[in-house]
């Protein structure tokens, strides 16, 4: 699962022709090599080579389940954020030596298939931290899914009612952008537009859509809960 959005990461080192690797090969990395991204030290980390050496000797390395599991929280979520691959480096081969493999392909793809899910919304930064809790064990790609995981959270942790501004321009309607209702109630959720929550304004009720509202009391703890449903409702 290499996103398209991210950039193979390399490490490279000096030193002379050392081309003792072929493609398939489980190799491990040598102490002290440190990871040029983050300067976390890598050595130990385990992996399979997917070409032989190429310019500089450098060789492209996907790690294998147990170092993908053992690999640091922080590591998946800077890479995330930053459109890099977690799922590989490129190495000189003069950092790794051959080791005995320790997992199977299969492995390494249901490990990557976990994190990617446990991970997938880590680009967003800290809102994606809480995010990711919100989804726990959702599918990234089931969109009915997440909605109804964010209704069922939002319902629970909301605390009604709550004044809101219209932060959207509105095409059509008696709402106008910058307009303060007063939020009641989630009425329901919308396959296109998301959450739709029922509003007042003058005694007047209408339905609208949470992403397009924004609370008005940022201390409240209803602020974030509506900023991360926002964030994510733009990102998803």
């Amino acid at each position: 699962m290499s996103k398209s959005r991210k950039r193979r990461r390399e490490r490279k080192q000096a030193g002379g022709s050392q081309a003792t690797v072929k493609p398939g090969d489980s190799v491990v990395v040598k102490p002290g090599t440190l990871d040029p991204d983050f300067d976390v030290d890598i050595g130990g980390w385990q992996g399979r080579i997917l070409e032989g050496p190429g310019v500089n000797d450098i060789v492209p390395i996907a790690w294998d389940s147990v170092t993908l599991q053992h690999m640091p929280a922080s590591v998946i979520e800077q890479s995330e954020r930053q459109g890099l691959d977690w799922t590989q480096m490129r190495l000189a081969v003069q950092a790794v030596e051959l080791a005995r493999p320790r997992d199977t392909e299969a492995d390494v793809t249901r490990t990557i298939d976990e994190l990617s899910q446990k991970y997938a919304w880590s680009f967003l930064g800290e809102e994606g931290k809480r995010v990711g809790e919100i989804l726990a064990g959702v599918e990234p790609r089931d969109e009915m899914a997440a909605m109804a995981a964010w209704e069922e959270y939002l319902n629970e942790h909301l605390v009604f009612p709550f004044e809101a501004e219209i932060d959207e321009y509105q095409e059509r309607g008696p709402l106008e952008m910058g307009g303060r209702v007063r939020v009641k109630e989630i009425s329901g959720t919308d396959d296109l537009y998301g959450i739709i929550v029922r509003v007042t304004k003058q005694r007047r009720r209408y339905d609208c859509l949470l992403c397009e509202l924004k609370v008005i009391d940022e201390d409240s703890p209803n602020y974030q809960l509506v900023h991360d449903y926002r964030v994510w409702f733009a990102n998803r």
